[in-house]
């Protein structure tokens, strides 16, 4: 089982969640805007006992705190710096959601400590944010959101259904333990560090590291549900395109954009196989 502990970092404290100890080579695990590293509970406990697996609270997120700059680009940095503290190396990176924009720019930057590269239902240039997110990040700038999400603290069942029941399959069997524990920086005290988390997702970041994924020849696969309402299938094949070290696109019938905390097994075994294919790790 994976155990939640704090990194210190040159970027601050890192909660997260980690199946070995030392440094060395690992799977790690990036969320997206609104989860947490629990979002892969069921995928490390599926694959745990196979590789370590390493899982990152962003800032904001979990047992992380506010950052000075949530900018897609300054929290790739805070993700190596993460690497940097734990000594990580050998890296197969798995992202889903924001966390996918922010693993590309990390891939990009940092290719040299990674291994492999599988991403799920993510952002992708000319999809960031999604159309049916883009309203969020809109009232977000407009500094709107805030009484909104206090809103949604007062009634959690109801921020379940609205909040995170598009991107499930079946809202009802997201625990609410798990569904308080995601709206934490929704809560009063950091209302408006979550306005400026979403303000800050800009496309142009993701825009700007087109070049070096363009040149990113790390073994990369693509396991992308095909129910996503926010990131379509046709964004996997984009991405295939884009990027060289795309070896396999893993179409998942149905899966939705949390599918990895919904359906773990339909993300554990193509990382397995993946893994197994690439050699001794």
């Amino acid at each position: 089982m994976a155990q939640p502990l704090i990194a210190t970092t040159s970027r601050g404290p890192a909660g997260y969640l980690d199946t070995g100890d030392g440094p060395g080579e690992a799977a790690l695990f990036i969320h997206g805007a609104g989860t947490g590293s629990s979002l892969w509970s069921g995928v490390i406990d599926l694959i745990g006992s196979e590789r370590r697996c390493v899982a990152v609270d962003l800032p904001l997120h979990g047992r992380t705190p506010p950052a000075a700059s949530y900018e897609l680009g300054e929290t790739a940095d805070f993700v190596a710096a993460f690497c940097d503290a734990l000594g990580l190396t050998g890296i197969d990176l798995v992202a889903n959601d924001t966390g996918g924009a922010i693993a590309q720019i990390f891939a990009a930057r940092h290719p040299e400590l990674l291994r492999s590269i599988t991403l799920t239902n993510c952002d992708t240039i000319g999809n960031l944010p999604p159309r049916l997110f883009a309203p969020a990040v809109w009232l977000a700038r407009a500094r709107l959101l805030a009484p909104l999400q206090r809103l949604f603290l007062r009634d959690p069942q109801r921020a379940r259904r609205v909040l995170y029941g598009p991107g499930l399959q079946d809202v009802e069997a997201l625990p609410m333990a798990t569904v308080r524990q995601w709206l934490a920086p929704l809560s009063s005290k950091r209302a408006r560090e979550m306005e400026r988390w979403l303000a800050a997702i800009r496309e142009r970041d993701l825009v700007a590291e087109k070049p070096a994924l363009a040149r990113l020849d790390v073994p990369t696969q693509l396991v992308w549900g095909t129910g996503d309402a926010f990131f379509a299938l046709d964004r996997a094949y984009e991405l295939r395109n884009l990027i060289p070290g795309v070896r396999e696109v893993v179409e998942v019938p149905d899966a939705k954009l949390f599918f990895p905390a919904e359906r773990p097994a339909d993300l554990a075994e193509p990382l397995l196989r993946f893994w197994k294919g690439l050699g001794p790790s």
